[in-house]
C-alpha cells in the first residue's frame, strides 16, 4: 500500500499534480473515426491474469486501514484500541479505522472474485512488512518483539481456500522488520520458510513474491532505522538465495517501488529504485512497481491532491504512462527483457478519493488497463478488491461498485492478444482479440468529453456494451440503459449487448463502449 510522508518532505507521487488543476473544456464533435477491425495488427500479448487485485495483509489479520469517508449502518464499530499502533510510521492514526478480519469464505465475495478469474490475488501492503506468521496452533495474544501484527494459520488458510475458489494465484511479500533479523541486523528466512511450508501443507501455492512492500519508503514500512540501499541489497540477495534453494518455482518480483518519476526529488527518507536495483543485482524474474497518480483527500494538507474535475483529463489519465515509462527505463537497464508487473495501483493513494467508488473512476480504471496492455505490461493489480473507497466492492455489503462492472466486462470481452488501434484525438480507443472467439475483435472506446459525442465508423455490424451513469459521481452504473445489480441470489445479471449495424456508431459524452465484431476476420485473432 502506497503511503505519503506525513509532515516535512513528501516524495512526488506519479505525476506533477499541478497539471491536473484544469477541467476539460467542451469541444465540437470530431469527425467520425473510421476503423477496420480486420486490419488492426497484433502488437503483443498480456498474461491471462493481467487483470488482478490486492487484498491487503491488514484485511487478513484485522487492524486499522484507511477510514472510509462515509460509513453505513452495516459498518462494524470502530474499536479504536484494536491494533491501534499498527499503522505506518510517522502517519496520522486518525486516518485509519479498525476492520475485523475479512471473511474470505463469504459466498458473495467468492462469486464476484471468481467472475474476474483467472487472476492474481496479492496479499501484501505496508502492514505485511511487520506481520508475524504464527505457524503453530497457538496464536500469541500480542505480536512478538519486532512485529506489529499476527497472521494465524487459520487466516492464511482462508487466503489459500479463497484463491482456489476464485481461480486466483497468490502473490505476497515477506516480513522485513526488526523481528526477522539477527543481532547484526541481517534478514533471516525463518518466517518466510514457515509461511511457504505451511502453504504447501495446506494444499496451496505462492506463485510470486516481492521481498518487501515498497522498499523506496523503508522507514514508513517498518524497516529498521537507518535502512539503506546497501542493507536492502544484502537482504535481497539472501532472500533470493532462499527462494532459489527452497522455492525454485516461485516468481521473484522486484523492486516493487513507488513514488518516482524522472523529476522526483531525493530525501534521506527515500531510496531510489535505481539504488535498490544497483545494490541488489538482476536476480528478479519480473520487474514490479506501484503507481498512484496522487494522494486522496484523506491526506489533505499534504501536497499532491487532485479533483473530480480533473478525473477525465488527459493529464490525469496519462499519469500511468509517465510512471510506466520511468520504470520501464530502469527495467531496460537492470533487467532487460524481463516482464513488467504493476502490482499495486488505484485511484489515489491513502485509500482513494470519495469519487473512487463512483462511475467517475471507471474511466481511469479501464483507460489504465488499455494503456498498459498496449505498452506491454503483463499484470495490473488493482488496490483493492474490497477495502476502503477504492475497492471494486463495497467493504461492508460486498456489492459491486461501478468499476467492478467495468472489470467484469473487460474480463469477458478483452482477450490476451493486443491489437494496435492507434492513438486518436478526442477518443481513447483500445483493441484486443475477443476472449474466447477466434477471429473476433473487441474495441474499447472511451469518450472522456463531458459535453460532446464521439463517433466510430465500422465496416461490419458490432455488438455494443455501453456503460453510462445519470450522475458521474453516483454509484449506479447502467449497461445499455439498464442499471446493473446483483440478482436475489447474488447471481450476476446477464450482460446483454445491443446490435449496431455497419456504419456510424456514436459514443455519447462521458460514456464507455465495448464494441465486438464477431466476424472481423483479423488474422492475429485466429
Amino acid at each position: 500500500m502506497a503511503m505519503a510522508k506525513f509532515g516535512g518532505f513528501k516524495v512526488g507521487i506519479g505525476i506533477a499534480i499541478a497539471a491536473l488543476a484544469g477541467s476539460q473544456q467542451a469541444v465540437a464533435q470530431a469527425p467520425a473515426l473510421s476503423i477496420d477491425p480486420s486490419q488492426l495488427p497484433g502488437i503483443g500479448t498480456i498474461d491471462a491474469r493481467f487483470q488482478s487485485y490486492n487484498v491487503e495483509m491488514v484485511e487478513i489479520t484485522g487492524g486499522r486501514f484507511w477510514k472510509p469517508y462515509r460509513t453505513s449502518a452495516s459498518a462494524p464499530p470502530d474499536r479504536g484500541g484494536d491494533n491501534a499502533g499498527n499503522v505506518p510510521a510517522d502517519s496520522n492514526s486518525d486516518l485509519y479505522a479498525y476492520r475485523p478480519p475479512i471473511d474470505l469464505s463469504n459466498p458473495r465475495l467468492r462469486t464476484l472474485a471468481a467472475a474476474l478469474g483467472p487472476a492474481y490475488v496479492r496479499v501484501s501492503g505496508a502492514w505485511a512488512n511487520t506481520t508475524y506468521f504464527a505457524d503453530s496452533g497457538e496464536v500469541p495474544a500480542t505480536p512478538p518483539d519486532g512485529f506489529r501484527a499476527v497472521l494465524s494459520r487459520a487466516r492464511w488458510k482462508g487466503v489459500i481456500d479463497f484463491a482456489r475458489a476464485a481461480g486466483a494465484e497468490i502473490v505476497t511479500s515477506m516480513a522485513v522488520g526488526p523481528g526477522v533479523r539477527d543481532v547484526a541486523g541481517r534478514w533471516q528466512s525463518d518466517q518466510a520458510r514457515r509461511l511457504f511450508a505451511y502453504t504447501r501443507s495446506a494444499g496451496g501455492r505462492i506463485a510470486a513474491v516481492e521481498f518487501m512492500n515498497e522498499p523506496t519508503l523503508p522507514a514508513m514500512g517498518g524497516a529498521p532505522k537507518g535502512y539503506d540501499a546497501a542493507a536492502y541489497g544484502r537482504d535481497f540477495k539472501a532472500f533470493v538465495a532462499f527462494i532459489r534453494g527452497s522455492e525454485p518455482d516461485v516468481i521473484v518480483l522486484g523492486p516493487g517501488s513507488i513514488s518516482e518519476t524522472a523529476a522526483s526529488p531525493s530525501s534521506t527518507d527515500f531510496i531510489s529504485a535505481r539504488d535498490l536495483l544497483a545494490a541488489s543485482g538482476a536476480a528478479i524474474d519480473a520487474f514490479s512497481y506501484h503507481h498512484y497518480g496522487a494522494l486522496s483527500q484523506r491526506c489533505s494538507g499534504i501536497p499532491g491532491q487532485t479533483t473530480p474535475e480533473a478525473a477525465l483529463s488527459e493529464s490525469w489519465l496519462s499519469s500511468t504512462e509517465q510512471t510506466f515509462a520511468f520504470y520501464k527505463s530502469l527495467r531496460d537497464e537492470f533487467a532487460p527483457g524481463k516482464p513488467i508487473w504493476l502490482t499495486e495501483t488505484g485511484e489515489t493513494a491513502c485509500g482513494g478519493n470519495p469519487w473512487a467508488s463512483t462511475f467517475l473512476d471507471t474511466f481511469r480504471y479501464l483507460d489504465q488497463l488499455g494503456r498498459l496492455a498496449r505498452a506491454g505490461v503483463q499484470i495490473v493489480a488493482h488496490n483493492t478488491l474490497a477495502a476502503s473507497d477504492y475497492g471494486l466492492l463495497d467493504e461492508n455489503t460486498l456489492r459491486p461498485r461501478p468499476s467492478y462492472w467495468a472489470a467484469l466486462l473487460w474480463r469477458r470481452l478483452m482477450g490476451e492478444t493486443v491489437l494496435d488501434a492507434g492513438v486518436h484525438k478526442g477518443m481513447h480507443l483500445y483493441a484486443h482479440c475477443r476472449r474466447g472467439v477466434p477471429g473476433a475483435v473487441t474495441l474499447l472506446a472511451i469518450n472522456t468529453n463531458r459535453t460532446a459525442a464521439a463517433s466510430l465508423r465500422l465496416p461490419a455490424a458490432s455488438e455494443r456494451y455501453t456503460l453510462s451513469a445519470d450522475d458521474l459521481q453516483g454509484t449506479e452504473v447502467k449497461l445499455n440503459g439498464t442499471a446493473l445489480a446483483l440478482g436475489p441470489n447474488d447471481d450476476l445479471p446477464r450482460l446483454s449487448a445491443v446490435t449496431s449495424p455497419p456504419g456510424l456508431v456514436e459514443i455519447a459524452p462521458s460514456t464507455i463502449a465495448f464494441l465486438t465484431v464477431a466476424d472481423a476476420g483479423n488474422a492475429a485473432c485466429n
